[in-house]
C-alpha cells in the first residue's frame, strides 16, 4: 500500500471548513499535516479541530518540506499568486474553482505545473459524481438518438450582505462562482470546441458585481447549449441533454449531500424512466482522483484552460 500524501491547506475558508477538511482527515490516502491562517488563533482552533498542525502564513506552510501537495481555498483573486508560490515550491496544488480570474494567467500557471512535473487540479466536485458517469453512457449508447441540445441552470438565493462574492476585488460575481458550474456541465457532454454565441450579465441594485446572467454556447456540430445562472434566485441546480428521440433530465446536478440519492429521467417519446443510483459523496470523489493525479504524475487538464477562455469570452460578450 503506497504512503498517504502529505497535505497542507493555505486558509481556513467556509468551504474548506465545511467540505474539504472533513474529507482530507477522514481519506486513508490523505495525512492531513497542518493548515495555515493569517490569524494565529483561526489556524489554531482549526487545527485543533482536525488534529493537524497550525501555521500561522502561507508562506510558512510551504516551507515546511515534509508537504507534498496544498489545498488552496483562497478568494479567487488570489488564486494566482498562491498557486505560483506554492508550485514553484514543488507542491502538488489543487485550488478552488476558478484557478484563476484571467485566462492568461491560468494558462502560465499550468505551463508552470507541467514543466515543474507536478499536479494542478481545480477543485470542482460535481464531475466526479458518478451520476454524470452514467448520463454519458446514455448518451453515448444512443438512449436520446443524436444529441440536439444542452440546458442548464444554476441559481441560488442571495448571499448576506458583505458576502466575497459582492466584492470584484476578490474575483467576485455570479459568473466565476455560479456561472461556473453549468458552463463546466456544458463542456463536460459537448466537448472543448464550444464556442460563444451571445452572452448577457445582469448587475442588480447596488451592487458592484454582476447578480445573474445567460449565455448561449454551440459546438462545431451545431449542437446548442443554453446556461442560465445568478445568485439572487430560488435554489435551482439541473440540466437537461436534448437528443432526436428522447431528452434526459438531471435535478440536484452539482452540490449534492452525500447521503442524497440521485435520480435521472429519461424520456423517450410517450415513455419516462426514473432511474436510480446509489448515494456517492463527490468530495471524498473528487479527494481521491486528487491522490490520483499525483501518484500518476498527470498533467493538468486542459478542460481548465478552456473552462478559463470561455467564462473570458462570455463577459466580454455581454459587454
Amino acid at each position: 500500500m503506497k504512503p498517504p500524501i502529505r497535505l497542507g491547506v493555505i486558509g481556513c475558508a467556509d468551504i474548506a471548513l465545511r467540505r474539504m477538511l472533513p474529507a482530507f482527515a477522514a481519506a486513508p490516502e490523505i495525512d492531513l499535516v497542518a493548515v495555515a491562517s493569517r490569524t494565529p488563533a483561526k489556524a489554531s482552533s482549526t487545527a485543533a479541530h482536525f488534529d493537524c498542525r497550525a501555521v500561522t502564513g502561507y508562506k510558512e506552510l510551504l516551507n515546511q518540506p515534509e508537504i507534498e501537495a496544498v489545498y488552496i481555498p483562497l478568494p479567487a483573486a488570489l488564486h494566482s499568486e498562491w498557486i505560483e508560490t506554492a508550485l514553484t515550491a514543488g507542491k502538488h496544488v489543487l485550488a478552488e474553482k476558478p484557478l484563476t480570474t484571467d485566462p492568461r494567467q491560468t494558462k502560465q500557471l499550468l505551463n508552470l505545473a507541467r514543466n515543474q512535473g507536478l499536479t494542478l487540479m481545480e477543485n470542482v466536485m460535481f464531475i466526479h459524481h458518478p451520476q454524470h458517469t452514467k448520463v454519458q453512457q446514455l448518451v453515448t449508447e444512443g438512449a436520446i438518438g443524436e444529441l440536439r441540445a444542452f440546458h442548464s441552470a444554476f441559481t441560488i438565493p442571495p448571499p448576506a450582505d458583505g458576502d466575497i462574492r459582492y466584492n470584484p476585488d476578490l474575483g467576485g460575481g455570479a459568473l466565476l462562482d455560479i456561472g461556473y458550474y453549468p458552463l463546466r456541465a456544458a463542456l463536460h457532454f459537448l466537448g472543448p470546441e464550444l464556442e460563444v454565441v451571445a452572452a448577457h450579465l445582469t448587475t442588480r441594485r447596488d451592487h458592484r458585481v454582476e447578480t445573474s446572467g445567460a449565455a448561449l454556447l454551440r459546438a462545431p456540430e451545431g449542437v446548442t447549449a443554453q446556461i442560465t445562472f445568478g445568485m439572487e434566485n430560488a435554489y435551482v441546480s439541473r440540466y437537461e441533454l436534448w437528443g432526436s428521440k428522447g431528452r434526459i433530465s438531471v435535478d440536484r446536478a452539482f452540490t449534492l449531500p452525500a447521503d442524497f440519492t440521485p435520480a435521472i429521467e429519461l424520456n423517450q417519446g410517450t415513455l419516462t424512466d426514473r432511474i436510480t443510483l446509489e448515494a456517492a459523496d463527490q468530495v471524498t470523489a473528487t479527494v481521491s482522483a486528487f491522490v490520483a493525479e499525483i501518484r500518476a504524475a498527470t498533467p493538468p487538464a486542459d478542460t481548465i484552460s478552456r473552462q478559463a477562455a470561455l467564462l473570458d469570452e462570455l463577459r466580454r460578450r455581454s459587454s
